[in-house]
């Protein structure tokens, strides 16, 4: 669905546009917000120490699927920014530059694939950041196990057998 054309309203040597009332721009603003939100909290789920133990980014990104995950939520944060700003400033700017000299002007709003392709992206790129996150759990539960010398399970190998009776053996 294409947001309406405005309506041209022709004067002397100019054309004023008038738009009709919609929330195109401050639902462009507000899912500017989301995605850097949501960018910002995937980097600290990341990064954040773990129980109060912080792991070596060098042990996070040792991960391969974490690491191309990582990159690809970047990528795809970043583009999903670059749209939706494109997007919203475009359709700031028709709304309110809207008196032009060329007579056969049709009052254009922004394009509604660009936008759609802009929340696509950044839902994307949400979801990037949650698999991200589960990725980074599971390296830091490899790198601190790894590093634990308690562990309260007992020695490896040691495995204790009960009779009938209820005696270990």
């Amino acid at each position: 669905m294409q947001p309406p054309y405005g309506t041209p309203i022709k004067g002397k040597d100019v054309v004023i546009c008038k738009f009709p009332s919609d929330p195109t721009i401050a639902m462009g603003s507000l899912s500017i917000v989301a995605l850097v939100l949501a960018a910002f909290i995937g980097h600290v789920a990341i990064f954040y120490p773990y129980k109060g133990k912080s792991v070596p980014r060098g042990a996070l990104f040792q991960s391969t699927s974490l690491s191309v995950f990582f990159v690809i939520a970047e990528l795809v944060s970043a583009l999903a920014f670059a749209m939706l700003l494109w997007a919203t400033i475009t359709e700031g700017r028709h709304r309110t530059s809207n008196i032009h000299h060329d007579m056969d002007t049709l009052c254009p709003t922004a394009k509604t694939g660009l936008f759609g392709g802009a929340a696509f992206l950044a839902l994307d790129a949400a979801l990037f950041w949650l698999v991200c996150q589960m990725l980074a759990l599971n390296a830091r539960a490899d790198y601190l196990d790894e590093d634990e010398d308690e562990d309260d399970k007992g020695e490896y190998g040691q495995v204790y057998a009960t009779d009938a009776d209820g005696t270990k053996v």
